[in-house]
């Protein structure tokens, strides 16, 4: 519950079910994440940072890790940041090669057979992950987990996409956790609470109803 509550603490969660937002997948949806605000509280950043490099290691459980790839662009400095906690080194992955130069994709130095751990800011139903993945396998990479801060929680493709590729997903929170915290705190109105919560338990109807 940490993370959702600096989250909401550093108003990184909206909620507007009058006028929803549009998720990057086309859905509608009556609450919003803007993890990139988490890049401008140091303090917050810091605790999550560490609670991230916390899950890693114990689901790692001593299995070794080789480099952390941040996805462009909104992991990426979360990829940094990891990185410097672990004391690895870092890559990132563009979402298509660069048209000039090298024309590459996979920026840093990727040894054949590293093992890599990819870093973004969240997931809503898993599927700009593959593109990620596919990349750095492609580079040689051997990925098997995928960590977020942030992951809906509430699509079962989310998952599926991922498990279907060989990619665990860690995250820190979910919408399951804002919504405990909003409501034990009294962060969102009873209207606001309402929206999220019939959200939460049937997104896709929701988008018809949005």
């Amino acid at each position: 519950m940490a993370t959702a509550r600096a989250l909401l603490d550093i108003r990184a969660i909206h909620c507007n079910a009058r006028e929803p937002f549009k998720l990057t997948s086309g859905r509608l949806s009556p609450v919003y994440l803007d993890c990139r605000k988490i890049i401008s509280y140091p303090a917050e950043r810091s605790r999550i940072m560490d609670l991230g490099v916390d899950l890693i290691r114990r689901d790692l459980a001593g299995e070794p890790l080789d480099m952390i790839a941040g996805g462009e662009t909104a992991g990426i400095p979360f990829a940094a940041w990891i990185a410097e906690r672990m004391n690895l080194p870092m890559l990132y992955v563009r979402k298509q090669a660069k048209g000039f130069g090298r024309m590459a994709q996979i920026e840093g130095d990727l040894k054949e057979g590293a093992r890599v751990l990819l870093v973004e800011d969240l997931a809503t139903d898993g599927g700009s992950k593959v593109n990620f993945v596919n990349a750095l396998r492609a580079a040689g990479a051997v990925v098997t987990r995928a960590f977020v801060i942030f992951h809906y929680g509430i699509f079962a493709s989310s998952e599926k996409i991922l498990s279907s590729l060989g990619v665990k997903l860690l995250a820190l929170a979910t919408w399951h956790d804002v919504l405990a915290v909003a409501e034990a705190e009294k962060r969102f109105d009873a209207a606001e609470l309402a929206a999220i919560k019939s959200f939460i338990q049937d997104p896709e109807n929701w988008t018809l109803r949005g």
